[in-house]
């Protein structure tokens, strides 16, 4: 028996390029066995962090690199200010209040009383403090720099070695205003004529400073503590020295 063909019409198939194998281009990519976000060698890394901040330097670091540089002949404020940008209100608050923090001969406490006045106004403005030339080219040699930072450094790396940065809210930009007001007050008391009257005031202002510069807050709390206490012994000592005038006053025209 002879088979007849089949009369139903055939679809036409696309014939292959040459080599014979067919496009794939329509058919799915194939696994490679990565899933979503992962490459051939393995899962992705995640993005590196950037590195953390260098610290900054402390005021004892800078005062020492300062007096041992020996291509300086003299040291000048104006050193000092080029060494702290960014805080140099800060910093000449401190180095103006740290020695009437001691027993000073008379007339220091108005000398460098007059200074902080002018830098704790300035620091209430939030302006940095523009030093007239005669003053920021006071200097002295660095001889005699030397001698003092190897005097005065141990003493405030100590100190530094209390501080880190905490209570952040406390030295804020705003809260930097209302310590250069507060400042201002101590600054006004320790150019006062009285005797040991500056101290406290002076050890006020050098703690507040050194709050700032290392943006601890527990120091800028423990400066005004005692700048307050400061504040009302030296009202009692004005108020006293008043009433004691009056008194002499009354009697000597009696």
């Amino acid at each position: 028996m002879r088979l007849s063909p089949d009369p139903r019409p055939r679809p036409l198939t696309a014939v292959p390029p040459s080599g014979g194998i067919a496009s794939n281009a329509d058919s799915p990519p194939a696994s490679t066995g990565a899933s979503e976000g992962e490459d051939e060698t393995g899962p992705q890394r995640p993005p590196l962090l950037p590195a953390p901040p260098a610290p900054r330097a402390r005021l004892s670091e800078i005062l020492r690199k300062i007096a041992d540089d020996s291509r300086l002949e003299r040291v000048s404020i104006g050193d000092i200010v080029a060494a702290m940008p960014g805080r140099a209100t800060a910093t000449l608050l401190f180095l103006f209040a740290a020695p009437n923090a001691i027993p000073t001969p008379p007339g220091t406490s108005a000398l460098l009383g007059l200074p902080m006045i002018y830098l704790a106004s300035q620091m209430m403005l939030r302006r940095q403090p523009w030093l007239p030339k005669v003053v920021a080219a006071r200097s002295m040699r660095l001889s005699d720099f030397s001698a003092l930072v190897d005097r005065a450094v141990p003493l405030l790396a100590r100190a530094e070695r209390m501080l880190r940065p905490r209570l952040s809210p406390l030295v804020s930009p705003a809260a930097e205003m209302a310590i250069g007001a507060f400042c201002l007050v101590l600054a006004l008391s320790v150019a006062l004529p009285i005797p040991l009257g500056n101290m406290l005031p002076a050890l006020a202002v050098s703690v507040l400073a050194l709050g700032l510069l290392e943006r601890d807050g527990l120091w800028v709390i423990m400066g005004a503590i005692v700048g307050a206490l400061s504040l009302v012994v030296v009202s009692g000592v004005v108020w006293a020295s008043v009433k004691a005038g009056v008194y002499l006053l009354s009697h000597a025209f009696s």
